[in-house]
C-alpha cells in the first residue's frame, strides 16, 4: 500500500507540474511576442509575478525616462516564475527586478519555507545572468479572501525581510503593513473579488515602491 501511495503521490506531483507549465505557456508566449521589438529607453526595470502586477495599469507611469517592462501573468506561483525566468526576466538584462510571488503559493497550501528556496532559486538565475541587477522583494499583499491566512503572510513576509538583510543588493519593499489600519485589513482598497486591488491599493504600492526604483 505505501508503495502504491508513493507512486500516486509521484503521479500527482508530476501532473501538476505539467499542468502548471502547459497553463501559462499560451500568457508568457503573449508577454514574449509584446515586447519582441522592444527598444530600452534609460534603464530596463522588470515587474513580473502574480495578477496583482499583471493588472497593474499604470505601472509604466513609476519611472517614465525609463523602461518598465510589465511580465505580470495572473495565479503563478514562484515556481511558475522560476520555470519561466529567462522569458520573463533575463533576457531583457535589466537593472532592476521587482518579484511579487508568493501570494498564489500561500493559497495553495505551499510553506512560506518552500516559496523563500524557490525565491532564492530566481535570484540566483537573475545574478547569473547579471551580477549588477538589484532585486526588490515585494511583500505578500493582505486581502479580504485570504485574511484567514494572514499568519502565514506574516511568516513569508518575515521570511523575505530577512532574506534582504543578509544578502545584498536586495531590497524588501513592505506593502503589507501600509494596507493595513490599526492592524486590521483596509477592505477599501479592493474590488468586488475580494482579492485585487482598485487604483486605492495601488496608490499605496506606488508611495512604497515608487522610492525604490534605481535605489
Amino acid at each position: 500500500m505505501k508503495k502504491i501511495a508513493l507512486i500516486l503521490g509521484l503521479f500527482i506531483s508530476c501532473t501538476a507540474i505539467a499542468f502548471s507549465q502547459h497553463s501559462f505557456k499560451s500568457e508568457v508566449q503573449e508577454i514574449q511576442n509584446r515586447y519582441a521589438n522592444l527598444s530600452p529607453q534609460g534603464k530596463t526595470i522588470v515587474f513580473t509575478g502574480s495578477s496583482s502586477v499583471r493588472m497593474w495599469r499604470s505601472v509604466n507611469e513609476l519611472a517614465p525616462e525609463n523602461t518598465i517592462v510589465n511580465t505580470g501573468f495572473g495565479g503563478s506561483q514562484a515556481r511558475d516564475l522560476w520555470q519561466h525566468k529567462e522569458t520573463l526576466i533575463t533576457q531583457f538584462n535589466p537593472h532592476q527586478v521587482f518579484i511579487y510571488e508568493g501570494d498564489n503559493d500561500l493559497f495553495a497550501g505551499v510553506s512560506p519555507r518552500k516559496i523563500k528556496r524557490i525565491t532564492k532559486k530566481i535570484i540566483r538565475a537573475i545574478r547569473k545572468n547579471n551580477k549588477q541587477t538589484q532585486i526588490v522583494l515585494i511583500a505578500a499583499k493582505p486581502s479580504i479572501s485570504r485574511w484567514n491566512l494572514k499568519t502565514k503572510y506574516e511568516q513569508l513576509n518575515g521570511l523575505f525581510e530577512r532574506l534582504a538583510t543578509k544578502k545584498k543588493p536586495i531590497i524588501y519593499a513592505d506593502v503589507w503593513n501600509p494596507m493595513l489600519k490599526e492592524g486590521e485589513l483596509d477592505k477599501s482598497l479592493f474590488i468586488s473579488d475580494g482579492l485585487h486591488m482598485n487604483q486605492k491599493g495601488y496608490d499605496i504600492w506606488e508611495s512604497v515602491l515608487k522610492p525604490l526604483i534605481l535605489k
